[in-house]
């Protein structure tokens, strides 16, 4: 069993690229990354990882990172490939994995025991897919595209977000200006407002391709205007448009901590796929 490192994104979708999509959805943080980083590798100023891992001819998984956020893992056909990634990562810096839940423990189980470090679950997440979309009770206003007017609103609510869902000084210092300035450009994600009264209440973003899809996210709603619909408006009319232009499915995330949010995705026609942890290295 070896490691083939790759360069370059078609150069790691050439080798993995048919055992990603088999399993589509639960790889498609693995093609949504790739996707970014094609749309625009300046985000990423160090190259990333792109490991696909090989039985003789056979893929049997994979692992990409982008410096300096955590390892993403895939499903794994063979046990072995935990620890074929671990040793071919020897002298990385990683700070976590994210993948599938098993195959995620796999890998940082792995980790620790080479590492001689811990590894600590920091979230329990779902990925959901949407193939159509279901009716649900209107909420005040309409649904309209980010635009450079919406630059300071658009950066407060993205910093929010990763606050609220990461944990302050849990994530990787970010560059909110430079990520808005991007979605506003539609480079790599769109950024789409609910209004209610010409004012913005709600944040949904599109991104992150797949080969027949896309992934919406990240979700905000501040606090003071929460339980009004607008968020379930919202994401239900992203992710038709996105289904209007052509896509067959429609991606996302969710928290376990969260029972409601996963309540109204379903109610928008989100089912359930597989269970994703993420874990922080010690």
């Amino acid at each position: 069993m070896e490691v083939r490192r790759h360069g370059t994104v078609p150069e790691f979708m050439a080798t993995a690229g048919a055992y990603l999509a088999s399993r589509e959805a639960e790889h498609n943080l693995i093609f949504g990354i790739c996707s970014q980083i094609e749309a625009d590798p300046t985000q990423y100023p160090d190259p990333p990882y792109l490991g696909a891992v090989l039985d003789g001819e056979r893929v049997v998984g994979a692992a990409i990172q982008t410096p300096p956020w955590r390892l993403v893992v895939s499903l794994f056909d063979d046990p072995g490939a935990a620890g074929a990634i671990v040793a071919d990562l020897d002298g990385r810096a990683i700070p976590g994995a994210v993948g599938p839940s098993e195959a995620t423990q796999a890998l940082t189980t792995a980790w620790a025991e080479r590492n001689g470090t811990t590894a600590t679950l920091s979230r329990h997440e779902r990925a959901y897919q949407l193939r159509a979309v279901r009716a649900i009770r209107p909420a005040r206003g309409s649904m309209v595209l980010a635009q450079p007017a919406d630059r300071s609103v658009l950066r407060d609510w993205i910093a929010a977000f990763h606050e609220e869902a990461i944990g302050a000084g849990n994530a990787p210092r970010q560059d909110y200006d430079a990520m808005a300035d991007r979605w506003i450009r539609r480079l790599g994600r769109t950024a789409y407002f609910w209004m209610d009264e010409d004012r913005p209440v709600s944040l949904a973003g599109a991104g992150g391709l797949t080969p027949n899809g896309i992934r919406v996210g990240p979700v905000y709603t501040p606090p003071e205007l929460r339980g009004r619909g607008y968020a379930s408006n919202l994401v239900a009319q992203v992710s038709q448009a996105q289904l209007d232009a052509g896509r067959t499915f429609v991606f996302l995330f969710t928290d376990l901590a969260n029972p409601t949010a996963n309540h109204i995705y379903q109610d928008i026609g989100y089912e359930p796929v597989i269970d994703i942890d993420e874990y922080v290295f010690g």
